[in-house]
């Protein structure tokens, strides 16, 4: 029996007046019960979880015999977040016009505790509270996704280091936006580069051509993440263009690649401790196909990635892998060809390979998978 979650007060105050005396297999996750210590006495709780959950010494001797209760643990960072991080999480202390605010934010506090207990700590409490605070996050991750056909998931990989002022980052930015007009969801590793353009993209749905221009030239004055204006950049186009809540885009970033920081142009910011969980987990969610902007070697991996999981259907069908730019996908670094040739060897099997150059292309592909 799968268990029902409660992650806010609105749903804690709704499952009291739907219960009859016993309430069982219920996650109650990073809610405070103590304001309700009256209903949870009237109620006997069995094989339920209480996931860092602030409570009264009552309620504790009251639960604590049936239930599993898991407390929170002394670290600068919530380990059961019920829900996905946005920019406010991360940068709500980050002040527009003064770059070094960035070092006050929680995006920065958390790498740094990060650093200084080890990117593989030898503290059996750090590590379990990083497990603890991912799986949190893959369980919010998941509860988000509901809201889309799977196939309408669509991901875009690609370099770090392509630079804003660049023809392949505005390609990005532009099909982004069209796509998340269409109603798919967009979503990216997180950090800047063709990750950045995939929520720039999302931001400016619904919003005029004129407008999305005028961005460009804001954003193309600090072109790469190592600008000390990059973050300022972004944060002047958020002010100057809010998003009206319409359309989001998911970012998935991690803090093994801390010096990177996420984008806040993503809506839903799913971030993660271990990068292993993080990669794999942004190739299987990302069902309704990947398009692969140029990159190097991290880009690559994905490629590969991705093949494995397409190649043995792994989750019932194969997705679209796109390569966008084809002179870099099959002259200057020809994965392609080298994916086709296995392709014709009878090496690799069930792969929806395309490469196309402009926005209208990679379009038709992801429509033709659907349809």
């Amino acid at each position: 029996m799968k268990y029902a979650e409660i992650e806010t007060q609105k749903e804690l105050k709704h499952l009291f007046r739907r219960s009859g005396d016993i309430i069982n297999k219920v996650a109650f996750q990073d809610v405070d019960l103590s304001e309700f210590e009256e209903d949870v006495l009237r109620f006997y709780f069995s094989n339920c979880l209480f996931l860092g959950c602030k409570m009264t010494e009552k309620i504790r001797k009251h639960i604590e015999k049936e239930n599993y209760l898991f407390p929170k643990l002394d670290v600068p960072y919530n380990i059961y977040p019920s829900r996905l991080y946005n920019k406010d999480d991360l940068y709500g202390e980050y002040e527009t016009g003064n770059p070094a605010s960035y070092e006050k934010t929680f995006d920065k506090r958390v790498y740094k505790h990060f650093i200084e207990t080890g990117k593989e700590s030898d503290s059996i409490k750090e590590t379990l509270a990083r497990r603890l605070h991912d799986h949190s996050i893959t369980d919010a991750l998941y509860d988000f996704l509901e809201n889309y056909d799977e196939k309408k998931v669509v991901a875009v990989m690609g370099g770090h280091s392509l630079a804003r002022n660049t023809e392949d980052y505005k390609t990005v930015v532009r099909l982004s936006k069209e796509l998340t007009e269409k109603g798919y969801l967009m979503i990216s590793g997180g950090g800047p580069g063709a990750m950045e353009a995939t929520h720039v993209g999302a931001w400016f749905a619904g919003k005029s051509k004129e407008d999305l221009e005028s961005a460009f030239e804001i954003l193309d004055t600090a072109p790469v993440y190592k600008d000390k204006m990059w973050m300022d950049t972004a944060m002047r186009v958020i002010e100057k263009f809010p998003n009206s809540g319409e359309f989001e885009s998911l970012g998935v970033p991690t803090w093994l690649y801390g010096h990177e920081p996420p984008t806040p142009f993503a809506t839903k910011i799913a971030k993660y401790f271990a990068n292993s969980v993080r990669e794999d987990g942004l190739l299987t969610v990302a069902k309704g196909g990947i398009i692969y902007s140029p990159g190097s070697a991290g880009t690559i991996q994905e490629v590969f990635q991705e093949i494995t999981q397409n190649h043995y259907l792994s989750f019932g069908y194969a997705s679209p892998m796109i390569f966008m730019n084809k002179k870099f996908w099959t002259e200057e670094t020809p994965v392609y060809a080298y994916i086709q040739d296995l392709i014709s060897r009878g090496k690799l099997k069930n792969l929806i390979l395309s490469v196309c150059d402009t926005v209208e292309e990679i379009e038709n592909e992801l429509i033709k998978f659907i349809s």
